[in-house]
Formats: structure tokens, sequence, C-alpha cells
């Protein structure tokens, strides 16, 4: 299950007073669930950019706690700098991390917008995507005339805000309007090359950009159309805003470019451009870095693009490839070497990663060694129990699935089932991961359940979370036996074994959690929640048993007439 979290990125109007924002960074950081992971303050921009992750909810209200401090603290009326500006809080958009769609995102804008309006009585516009109009999707639009601008604006109806009033007043003065929104996830890329020279950096800048560049023909003359106006190239690259320059503490050019949508261009999208457009101009590109924070998914991606592209290369030659379906550390690491993230400063995933950052786990049984967990396991403590140790015995099975299914491509023997291989081993991965954050998910979900039992809280959905976790795990079950049945007839056979103990583990795991379900079932007031869940336990429990039954048998059969053939 993708945990959910939420980045917000509020940027002040003070970049020069370091008391006054560690007291607006320290109001960020009161809430339980959210983060401040950066601070960046710019002197002569006289604004300070904060980013803060964590639970959508918590962002949010971490986010508010931000906007009154920063409305308590900075007089507007005095604030000047470089960097445009219309309010203590200029702009604080969200943006979605994992688990959480831009919508999700919207909705937490317009949350805090209404609150910060109605109770701190701030002006507030919504932009980009949760823009009430299409003229306010864009900042410049919304901040143009900047705070100067505020008092002939506020009043004419065409500037009613979205929420706050819609007046120039004494409290107003102070803090100016906020601007609050939601947008894609940004990520500060550079790509460094092997020559000083920023014109090279700069030339693959615009050509790989979106909004592209002037056509220039063999002379290197400007095209012009028929009215003399400069023929635009478009860009290569859709959602990038890119140039060069040259760096002195590197003593290198870089290609600079903000990567504003991942989902049509990915990082390592930008990577590959640099290079193709480098070799044209006969430079090479060395390596690259990333400017702050980013994504897990980012770097999971990166590594299965080069993965799939070395697999591919090997395959060409009729060598045995590879699948994606590898541990997660693995493919960041991939994606390191593979871009060169650390050719000019550290790359350490846990202080780049957004989703390592914002993890402080309460319980970490899955981070534990075999021996600490079993030995863990047998005290006297009720937790962590049989349903933690459900979902250890089903990841696993999963486990077990992706690496028959990863064996299985290495032998040209099988070619013919290898995308069925490739299918497999990536999804046992996840499946796997699931199962190992369960374990954590059940002692957490039966610690909150004693909890609010002695401190008078829901204890009903206690129960219900309690009941989740183990229902999760039963039915990721069938799907891991699915797998083995696959693997039992189109995998290597030389590990058809290791098939029948996945499906072996997946049946063990399936009774486990339904075992969990039905005595945490006997707690529920709600007998219509009851009934539908045991009916649903079980429905799980008969397919698991059906067909872990059939995949028994025939490895059986194999197993035993290869032991017959032998003694015979």
């Amino acid at each position: 299950m993708t945990r959910k979290i939420v980045e917000s990125v509020p940027n002040i109007s003070e970049g020069q007073n370091m008391e006054l924002i560690n007291e607006v960074v320290k109001a960020a950081n009161s809430i339980s669930g959210a983060k401040v992971l950066d601070v960046d303050p710019g002197a002569a921009t006289n604004r300070t950019v904060i980013t803060i992750a964590g639970d959508p909810d918590a962002v949010m209200n971490a986010s508010f706690e931000l906007i009154k401090k920063a409305g308590e603290l900075i007089d507007m009326r005095k604030q000047t700098g470089e960097h445009p500006r219309h309010g203590a809080t200029d702009v604080c958009p969200f943006v979605p991390v994992s688990g959480v769609t831009m919508e999700d995102c919207a909705e937490l804008a317009r949350r805090l917008g209404k609150r910060v309006g109605e109770e701190l009585l701030i002006p507030v516009y919504l932009y980009e995507k949760a823009a009430s109009k299409p003229e306010w999707e864009k900042l410049p639009n919304i901040r143009e005339g900047e705070y100067e601008a505020l008092p002939d604006k506020l009043g004419k109806p065409e500037w009613t805000p979205d929420f706050g009033p819609n007046e120039w007043n004494e409290r107003v003065a102070r803090t100016g309007v906020c601007t609050i929104g939601a947008r894609n996830f940004l990520i500060a890329y550079n790509v460094n090359l092997n020559t000083k020279d920023p014109g090279i950096a700069r030339d693959i800048g615009l050509t790989i950009r979106d909004t592209g560049r002037f056509k220039r023909n063999s002379n290197w003359k400007f095209v012009r159309d028929e009215d003399g106006n400069k023929v635009n190239q478009p860009g290569k690259l859709q959602y990038c805003k890119s140039t060069g320059w040259y760096i002195k503490e590197y003593d290198t050019a870089q290609v600079t470019m903000n990567l504003t949508d991942l989902s049509i261009t990915p990082l390592h999208a930008g990577y590959e451009a640099v290079i193709e457009e480098a070799e044209k101009l006969g430079t090479r590109v060395t390596g690259s870095e990333v400017v702050g924070l980013l994504p897990l998914s980012a770097m999971l991606e990166a590594g299965r693009f080069y993965l799939e592209k070395q697999d591919s290369g090997l395959s060409s030659v009729g060598r045995q490839g590879k699948t994606t379906g590898i541990p997660e550390k693995e493919l960041i690491e991939i994606a390191i070497k593979s871009m060169g993230l650390r050719d000019v400063a550290p790359f350490k995933p846990e202080e780049k990663i957004i989703e390592y950052m914002v993890t402080e786990k309460e319980v970490d049984l899955s981070g534990m060694t075999c021996r600490d967990f079993v030995d863990e396991l047998s005290t006297d403590s009720p937790a962590p129990g049989g349903g933690s140790a459900a979902a250890l015995i089903g990841a696993l099975g999963a486990s077990l699935n992706a690496m028959v299914a990863n064996l299985t491509v290495k032998n040209r023997k099988y070619r013919k089932d290898w995308d069925l291989m490739r299918n497999i081993a990536p999804e046992a991965q996840s499946i796997k991961d699931d199962l190992l954050n369960a374990i954590d998910d059940d002692t957490i979900a039966f610690n909150d359940w004693m909890s609010a039992a002695k401190q008078g809280g829901d204890v009903q959905e206690a129960v219900k979370n309690a009941i989740a976790v183990p229902l999760r795990v039963l039915l990721q079950c069938p799907l891991i036996i699915e797998m083995a049945s696959d693997l039992e007839r189109k995998g290597m056979q030389a590990s058809v074994s290791d098939a029948g103990v996945a499906a072996a583990a997946a049946r063990a795991a399936a009774v486990s959690a339904y075992y969990n379900v039905l005595i945490n079932l006997g707690e529920i007031e709600n007998s219509s929640f009851a009934n539908d869940t045991r009916q649903r336990a079980e429905k799980c429990l008969e397919d698991v048993l059906e067909a872990s039954d059939a995949v028994f048998v025939k490895i059986r059969e194999k197993l035993t007439a290869k032991l017959e053939g032998n003694i015979s």
C-alpha cells in the first residue's frame, strides 16, 4: 500500500532575518506527521523557500501554522527585495509526491485557502491546478503589480479573492495577500559536460527546452517566414525549461533544466537528451546532479529505464537479459550510476529522496535481522504477533517468485517465456514491499487499538484498522499463488521447487491472515461490516486453498517423477 505523501513549498517574503525565519519554520514543524525538509533563504531576493512534506492533512495544517506565523512576524509595509512578491507568505503550492492525485492537492489548496481567509482574514487567491478561473492559473497574472498594487486592486469586483476580505485595511496592509495552489513536482536538474564553454551548454539548452529555439540554415543564419519573422523550431523535451552556464566550483559547464511534469518528461529523459545533443557538438556528458529533493518514483523509473536499456542491448547480441524486478535499493543505485549523480557532489538517497526523509517509523520490525525479529516474536509482548508473522511469510513467497522469474530470464532455454517473467518479477517485488510494510503496519494497528482502549479513543475505528492489515495480506496471497502457478509451468524447471515453496508460503500466509481477521472481527459491533468482511475473507481463503492444492499436485508430480527416474 503506497503511503500518501504531499509536499508544500511555501515562499515567505523574508530572506535576511534568520531569527524570524527560524520562528516561522518552528511553527511549521509543530505539526505531527509533517516535517520541514529544507529551508533555503536568499538575502538579495529577501525570500525563503521552505519545503514541508508528510501526511496530506498534516502538511496542510503545518502550512497554515507557517502562514499564520509569517503573517504575525513579517510586515509587508517594510519589505523589499529583488524577487516579485505580494504577501508575507507569497505562495504556497501543494505537490503530489506519492499515493495522491493532483486533484487531492487542489482540494488541499482550497481547504487551506478557506482557513487562511476565514481565520486569519488574509485575502487568498488560488492558482495553477487549483485556480478558480483560467486567467489565474499563471501566478504572474495574479501577482501583477506586486504588493504595491494591492491598495488599488482590492475592492474591485474583478479582484475579489477566492477567500478572505476583498478590501485594503490595516491588517491586509501588514500581511499582504497569499496565493495558494497545486502544481506538479519540479526537479532542478543539471547535466555536466566535459567542457568549460558555457556557450555549448546554452546551445544544448536551447535545443532541448520546451519553447525551442529559432531555426538556422546550413550557413547558421536564421530561417525566416514570408513576413520576415524568425521561424521557431520546437524544443526536444516537453515541460522542460533549460539553459546553460559555467560553474566555477565544479570547473565545468552544465546544461541546467527545470523538469515540471515528470509524467511527460522524466529525469532520465532529460539526461539522455543532453547526451544526444552533446555528441552532435563534439562534447561528452560526464554526469549530473539533482538540486534539492526528488520523489522516489523518479529514481525507480530511471533505474527501470536503464535496466531495460541494458536488457535490450544484451538481447540484441543473443545474450541473457534481465528484469526490472529487483529490490528498490538496487534500482536506485543503478539510476545513480547510470546518470552519474555522484559526479560533482554526493548523492545519498536517504538525504535526497522525499519519501526516505519523511519516513520516521514508530515500529521497524521489517528492518530487524531474522534472528532479532524471531526473538522479538517469541517474547511475552502481544505484538508483534500472528499478523506480522503472516505478512512476513507472504513476503517470502513473493520474493521466491521474483527469484525464479529472474533466474528464468537468465536462461536462454526459456526465451519464449521471458516476457511473462519480466512481468512477474516486478509485480512480485511490489507485493513483497507491500507485505514487508504490513509487518510493521499490523503491529502499529494493534498498538493503536490498545491505546484507544486505554485513552478513550475510537475503539471501533481502531479495530477496523487492525482488521484492514491482515485482510490486505490475505488479498495478496492469491496473486502470489497465481504467479507460482505460472512459474511452475513456464519458469526454469531447476527452480520449480522454489515456486512450490512460494505457493506454500502464500497458503500459510493466507491461513494466518484469515485467523487474524476472524479474531478481530469478534470485536466489531457493526454486524453488517463484520458479515461483509468475513464473507470476503472466506471467499479469498477458499480460492487460495484451491489454487495452492493445484500447484502442490503439479509440482509434487514433477519432483517425484524426476526422483523415481533417477532411482530406476
